[in-house]
């Protein structure tokens, strides 16, 4: 009799990791924990309520692996679940972390094409305990040693604290037959090695191996957590910005131990998906202590840091420049990480500098720098460039080109009236006292 425990539980960890009404991208590679996966999420669709998708990834590698997609899309159509596939034809010579990042991307392809919120993967408590032993024999940071996160971006894992025995008896017990991958067992692949015969052999002396290692991964996620969380809870490091970009002040992060700062720069580095070892801690520190302002380095191909000022920004190179966007009467716009709040109220007095400015009732708009631009600063003489004015003010270089600029549409003509945090025009300056539209800008 098939356990329907099993079934609530793997819909109740749906429940809490996803949103209301999202679409759940299952993978589906035909072998045994995927189909239990996916079998276990349709059995339980109407307590969680999400709506299902199958993804098969056919690699190129084995010979067979077109009768397994024929096999998963069987199974796809058998449930009325909808089904997409990718072929990669990465061939037989494919190294196992080759076949992962193939994988993974054409998942996060599919995903966006069919609007998933998360892809959920069959990785269970087997599979933990694996990738923690595996991490520490690759030399791994604590951070690394908590293993896999239940909920990480758009990966979503319901089944982290189900051990692999007790998955395989619920399939057995559903009737679902599977396809045996022959590289699972493949002693050349670390992981199939760690799983046929290292990890046996450690459960035939200590048979709650799987359990003592899942504990370092608990503990090494709470520890992890905290961390994650010391950025924000020390004033004097004014952490700013979220999402793609951040920054922190660069004098006091020198301040603190060489153990406390690699912590922090480690926590720092996760804001951003991107995991920091020993050597590209020890890039950073270098960068933080011996660098230049403006000197930058590429720690990952999703990562770059730069020293600009007395703060040091993290941010991903990929970011696109965001599209001219018009501001509105009220309300709030998100522009990048900048957020430019608009109101109707009473002008102040006109300042420089700041995060706040008042403008007459004329269209306005915000758009990113661009080169060439150029502005008459309040009570300045003449115009200035203003990729000066940013570097004056201390934005990094990868940064100017995403940086606000709030323009005005005067007698039809565009003119730059405010670089956001860095400098008031003196074009359209509303008297104090006088009705005007102020802005407010925010960073993160």
């Amino acid at each position: 009799m098939v356990d329907d425990l099993l079934v609530g539980a793997t819909a109740d960890a749906v429940a809490a990791h996803t949103p209301p009404g999202a679409t759940v991208l299952v993978a589906v590679s035909g072998g045994p924990d995927s189909l239990a996966l996916v079998e276990l999420l349709y059995r339980g669709r109407t307590r969680h309520g999400r709506a299902l998708m199958i993804g098969h990834v056919d690699h190129g590698i084995a010979p067979e692996s077109a009768t397994v997609a024929a096999m998963v899309a069987r199974f796809a159509a058998e449930r009325s679940i909808p089904f997409h596939a990718s072929t990669l034809e990465l061939g037989p010579g494919a190294s196992e972390t080759q076949a992962r990042r193939g994988r993974r991307a054409a998942l996060e392809r599919m995903a966006d094409d069919v609007g998933a919120a998360v892809i959920a993967t069959a990785h269970h408590a087997d599979d933990q305990a694996e990738t923690i032993l595996l991490r520490t024999l690759r030399g791994s940071g604590p951070a690394g040693l908590a293993g896999m996160a239940p909920r990480a971006g758009r990966w979503f894992r319901p089944l982290l604290e189900v051990r692999r025995e007790a998955l395989h008896r619920w399939r057995e017990d559903a009737g679902l037959a599977a396809w045996d991958d022959p590289a699972n067992r493949d002693p050349r692949h670390l992981r199939a090695w760690l799983r046929h015969e290292v990890l046996p052999a450690l459960i035939k002396r200590l048979p709650d191996a799987v359990e003592r290692l899942m504990g370092v991964g608990r503990q090494a996620a709470a520890s992890r957590t905290a961390w994650d969380e010391m950025p924000g809870l020390l004033p004097a490091l004014d952490l700013q910005g979220s999402g793609d970009a951040l920054s922190v002040a660069a004098p006091p992060l020198r301040g603190y131990r060489s153990e406390v700062r690699q912590a922090l720069l480690g926590a720092l580095g996760r804001r951003l998906g991107v995991l920091l070892g020993e050597r590209r801690l020890a890039v950073l520190e270098t960068l933080l202590l011996q660098g230049k302002p403006g000197t930058s380095v590429r720690v990952d191909r999703r990562l770059e840091v730069e020293l600009a000022g007395e703060r040091l920004h993290l941010r991903r190179p990929e970011r696109g420049v965001p599209s001219p966007v018009a501001l509105p009467a009220h309300g709030d716009v998100e522009f990048g990480p900048a957020r430019l709040s608009v109101r109707a109220g009473v002008a102040g007095e006109a300042t420089r500098s700041g995060t706040v400015a008042w403008f007459p009732a004329v269209p306005l708009e915000v758009r990113a720098w661009q080169f060439g631009d150029r502005m008459r600063p309040l009570g300045g003489i003449g115009s200035r460039r203003v990729a000066s004015l940013l570097r004056e003010a201390g934005v990094p270089g990868g940064d100017r080109a995403h940086w606000p600029l709030v323009i005005g549409h005067l007698n039809d003509e565009a003119v730059i009236l405010w670089v956001p945090g860095v400098c008031r025009a003196e074009a359209a300056v509303p008297g104090a006292g006088t009705e005007a539209v102020r802005v407010e800008y925010h960073l993160g």
